[in-house]
């Protein structure tokens, strides 16, 4: 696997990779290196050389550093210089490029590969509101081929999630990275009558990728007669685990439900980080469970999945003891 340096000035290394974690999850053979007021050039040559000998095939680096002839920049080029058949640097670090560089980690072999690879993604992370600041595009010829294009075929559900954080960076990284989706689908009555959250759904979507929000018995209806999607991928976003359900009922086909959060509320009990669970929660859950539904409990892909039965358990004990 390519091994990563985020090198930057002072501390902002830590923090991008701090939320590249909370956002893809944690990454193997990435290391952080910063250059603090108080050191010199040689102290970060000295962390940067450091961190490479921890990474499990030194032979592929990526150096993604914050500015392009900084102190941080100079000194990895120089290490760079030895290596450029294989290593590579890109300059101008932010978030975007950051995931980018991890999903492309899962299908590309080498720090060139990648380097060339992010770039646009990075790019198109740089966003304005409003859009009219933004500056003009030339416009891009339509594709002719492709899902996108209207092919032949139904709609294919790529993953079917519950999340109560709905259309977030989980799943605009790393979750859209994995199993590429050509439209993300929120499927929720109360949203799909709130402008403002259809909107925020909607510019979060990545690019590539239209979202759309309807109320589940539209979805329903979808799922019935989904010729005219045209073979399109569908991502959905389910609020709750009874949106869930009621989905299911109404015959939309999916055999695999991703947990990934559900939020604490009052009367809730909470049995791990990320879900929370009353006993309408439990007693849904029972009820997809029979009618054959399995349960993949993950926030992001690389996570190792959890046993939901022992979590459901355990959010059942509790309410017991409160009771």
């Amino acid at each position: 696997m390519v091994g990563i340096v985020i090198a930057s000035h002072g501390q902002f290394a830590d923090g991008i990779l701090q939320s590249g974690n909370m956002i893809f999850g944690e990454q193997e053979d990435v290391k952080a290196v910063t250059l603090m007021p108080s050191e010199g050039p040689d102290d970060f040559k000295a962390k940067a050389q450091a961190a490479i000998a921890t990474f499990s095939d030194q032979d592929q680096v990526l150096f993604l550093v914050d500015l392009w002839g900084g102190t941080p920049f100079n000194q990895t080029n120089n290490l760079f210089e030895e290596h450029k058949d294989k290593w590579a640097i890109v300059a101008g670090l932010n978030l975007p490029m950051l995931i980018e560089a991890y999903a492309s980690r899962l299908s590309m072999n080498t720090a060139h590969e990648i380097a060339a690879h992010i770039i646009e993604t990075a790019k198109d992370g740089v966003k304005v509101r409003p859009e009219e600041l933004a500056p003009k595009e030339a416009p891009k010829a339509a594709a002719k081929t492709g899902a996108s294009a209207g092919s032949p075929g139904s709609l294919k559900y790529v993953l079917v999630r519950v999340d109560s954080r709905l259309l977030h960076g989980q799943i605009a990284t790393a979750w859209t990275k994995s199993v590429n989706p050509t439209r993300i689908i929120v499927v929720s009555d109360s949203v799909a009558k709130d402008d403002l959250r259809k909107n925020l759904i909607q510019q979060a979507a990545p690019s590539g990728v239209k979202a759309h929000v309807v109320p589940v018995d539209q979805m329903i209806k979808l799922a019935k007669d989904d010729q005219h999607f045209g073979g399109q991928r569908a991502l959905l976003l389910f609020e709750t685990p009874e949106d869930a359900l009621r989905a299911v009922e109404g015959g939309v086909p999916f055999d695999t439900l991703n947990i990934g959060s559900m939020a604490h509320s009052v009367g809730k009990v909470q049995p791990n980080k990320v879900l929370a669970f009353d006993q309408k929660d439990i007693d849904t859950f029972g009820e997809l469970k029979a009618k054959g539904i399995k349960f993949d409990v993950r926030k992001v892909p690389g996570d190792s999945p959890e046993n939901m039965d022992s979590i459901l358990k355990k959010a059942q004990d509790e309410l017991r003891k409160q009771a």
